[in-house]
């Protein structure tokens, strides 16, 4: 960052701007107004979006400083999550993001799911509803196309494992019984908890949806492993089916 340019205010000017503020390197910038010394110093929840992406970055573009560079990316794309989800072959599109920067966002999105999945794999998953939607959340929703998950427990209801088994339109039949049924006996679950995305940012459950779940649970249901949720993720908002009755 130390070789980017940004706009800072003058004394008591309260915002940026060439008429109020002159251009100095990041270099010369308070360091306690960098963005990387606000993020030390006050935590994920001290800085925004844009910052936290100015970190990941490291460098503007061109004319842009790397705040700017932050900010113009979440406008292209829409909001953080629907970025950091973006795949690495649109995201090397964008002038500016070479495979430096792509690798840097992508290795933010998997330590953060990474943690979450640790945090899931700590606690008992059937009692801690608000664990796993935070999971799923993370995992799912800024997904482009529709995903289908599943998460493996064991006979405490403990995270076995978490895998991402089909990509496509859930609704025209994609999803795999045998290959499901397969994967929980690999795993030696004994129980599952079902999760897909909806790209379109509405969770609620489809017709389709509803009868896939109720033919997946009978099938597993003969194997002794209990379905103890099917979770719709959307934008923002997810919908679980056990909380719905209609398991």
């Amino acid at each position: 960052m130390g070789t980017e340019r940004l706009k800072i205010p003058l004394p008591n000017s309260g915002h940026y701007g060439p008429e109020q503020g002159v251009i100095v390197k990041v270099a010369d910038w308070l360091k306690r107004e960098q963005p990387r010394a606000r993020l030390l110093a006050h935590g994920a929840q001290g800085v925004s979006d844009s910052e936290l992406v100015a970190v990941c970055l490291g460098t503007g573009h061109g004319a842009e400083d790397v705040l700017a560079f932050a900010r113009s990316l979440l406008s292209r794309f829409g909001d953080l999550t629907h970025l950091l989800h973006a795949e690495p072959s649109e995201l090397l599109k964008v002038p500016g993001l070479g495979p430096a920067k792509v690798a840097a966002l992508k290795a933010s999105l998997a330590l953060a799911e990474r943690c979450h999945e640790i945090e899931v794999a700590r606690k008992v998953v059937c009692g801690d509803s608000q664990v796993v939607m935070g999971y799923l959340r993370h995992a799912l929703g800024g997904l482009q196309r529709e995903t289908f998950a599943c998460l493996y427990l064991d006979t405490r209801h403990r995270l076995i494992a978490f895998e991402k088994l089909f990509f496509g339109s859930v609704d025209r039949a994609s999803v795999y019984p045998r290959e499901v049924l397969k994967r929980a006996l690999v795993h030696n679950a004994a129980a599952v908890i079902f999760a897909h995305n909806h790209p379109s940012g509405v969770p609620e459950p489809s017709a389709s949806d509803i009868q896939m779940t109720a033919e997946l649970k009978h099938l597993l249901g003969r194997l002794e492993v209990a379905v103890l949720d099917h979770v719709v993720v959307g934008s923002g908002r997810e919908v679980s089916f056990a909380e719905r009755g209609l398991l």
